[in-house]
């Protein structure tokens, strides 16, 4: 299904930043809101630079002089998006509130869906993907690393310990997508 381009009298289009650790299955949820809501879509990861994947794959965990190119990209991908009136979803980890400060200056509506889990359910899962750059090693300084959304930030937290069709349902329930 496929919507038609935002209508801007209520306001700027909408982007959904699907976020959380490593493993937390951002993608297959992602992938199931542009599903239901025929939004434009882009896999985060996608935007890091070539020296970002290299130190993960490393098994180097970033910093935030590493991560600030990539969450400018990410902001500039939504905003282009915003621009040209199109609603959004996007994969980022988002994992300090100071990056998603950086996002929400997309000139989107910007809204964090926050996917969570055990650490066990997360080393599960991220130990059974294959072809991912992020090294099961990284998730202990991700989760280090993760402020969780304050109460003033446009979002929702949902639990990845069901399926993803679940997860989508409950996503878009508490985002008011529907």
């Amino acid at each position: 299904m496929t919507h038609a381009p935002h209508d801007h009298e209520s306001g700027p289009p909408t982007a959904v930043v699907v976020m959380g650790v490593s493993g937390s299955g951002k993608t297959t949820v992602a992938h199931g809101l542009v599903d239901r809501l025929g939004w434009r879509f882009v896999e985060g990861d996608d935007l890091h630079p070539p020296a970002n994947v290299a130190k993960m794959e490393s098994g180097q965990p970033l910093d935030d002089d590493d991560r600030a190119p990539w969450l400018e990209a990410v902001r500039d991908w939504m905003h282009e998006e915003s621009a040209a009136g199109h609603d959004a979803v996007v994969t980022c980890s988002a994992l300090k509130r100071a990056y998603r400060d950086v996002l929400r200056s997309s000139g989107a509506r910007v809204t964090f869906l926050h996917l969570t889990a055990g650490r066990e359910v997360l080393t599960e899962r991220m130990g059974a993907r294959s072809g991912h750059f992020m090294p099961t090693s990284l998730l202990d300084s991700q989760l280090a690393t993760l402020e969780p959304l304050g109460d003033d930030e446009a979002g929702a937290q949902v639990s990845i310990e069901q399926t993803p069709e679940e997860i989508v349902d409950d996503a878009v329930r508490a985002l008011g997508l529907s």
